[in-house]
């Protein structure tokens, strides 16, 4: 387990923790294995629900593209395995924004099956800002869930969204004082986990009956997400970033 992700059973919940807080709780390849490995155990081991949430004011920054800009690891690479395995887990997965989600941060809420926020969190998925495009399926999910219009603002112009923008597009259902959201996920997730397990299975099942589609999309994000990584795009955004300045793209 990495020392940056923190997991936590409480009788059939789970909390995992993402606990990297000086860097905003930026993932690395390493924390997005440990998040698969969690949930994976959680399977396997009668857990009933999973909570995801992050430590200090931020639920996650997105992918630390310092890791990314680092030689990839060989196999399937440890984000596909995180968002493949979040996305197919027959477990309810609760997550509590409790600030700041950027990127996955974002596109990751598409495949839990319930969002609650912190009046503080702030929601936004600047991929073309850094020569990359969206994943984990958002683009065709953000735009059947939110509609073209939330999509577009989110995916192409970066538009950042306070909590309350968040809850008015649908993107979470609950918004609450920060210092109630983690009592709001204890409460819920324990009393999802009281309900007939194999009708929450089911649930879950029917409710997410479009999976191969899913799935399909994905595939192909990935194919251009990772032909992007190897941009002079890309690398333009991270050394940009380095030198605290803005990027410059050519046409």
């Amino acid at each position: 387990m990495d020392e940056h992700v923190r997991v936590e059973r409480d009788r059939n919940v789970m909390t995992v923790t993402l606990n990297r807080p000086e860097a905003k709780n930026a993932l690395t390849h390493a924390m997005y294995t440990a998040v698969a490995d969690a949930i994976g155990t959680a399977s396997r081991e009668g857990v009933r629900c999973v909570v995801i949430t992050g430590e200090g004011d931020a639920f996650t920054a997105g992918n630390d593209l310092g890791d990314f800009a680092n030689p990839m690891p060989e196999g399937k690479l440890p984000v596909v395995r995180f968002l493949e395995t979040l996305r197919d887990t027959n477990i309810p997965v609760l997550a509590a924004v409790n600030g700041v989600a950027v990127g996955v941060g974002l596109t990751m809420l598409m495949h839990c099956d319930l969002a609650f926020a912190s009046e503080n969190a702030s929601f936004s998925a600047p991929f073309a800002r850094v020569g990359l495009v969206p994943e984990a399926g958002s683009s065709m999910l953000l735009p059947r869930a939110l509609g073209v219009a939330w999509a577009n603002d989110i995916l192409l112009a970066g538009r950042v969204l306070s909590a309350a923008d968040a809850l008015v597009a649908g993107l979470v259902s609950r918004v609450v004082p920060h210092d109630e959201l983690g009592d709001l996920a204890r409460t819920v997730s324990q009393q999802l986990a009281t309900f007939a397990p194999n009708a929450m299975r089911e649930s879950k099942r029917l409710i997410r009956s479009d999976r191969g589609q899913v799935a399909e999309r994905m595939s192909s994000e990935a194919e251009v997400f990772f032909r992007q990584l190897a941009s002079s795009e890309f690398s333009e955004s991270v050394l940009a970033m380095r030198e605290q300045r803005q990027p410059m793209f050519d046409l």
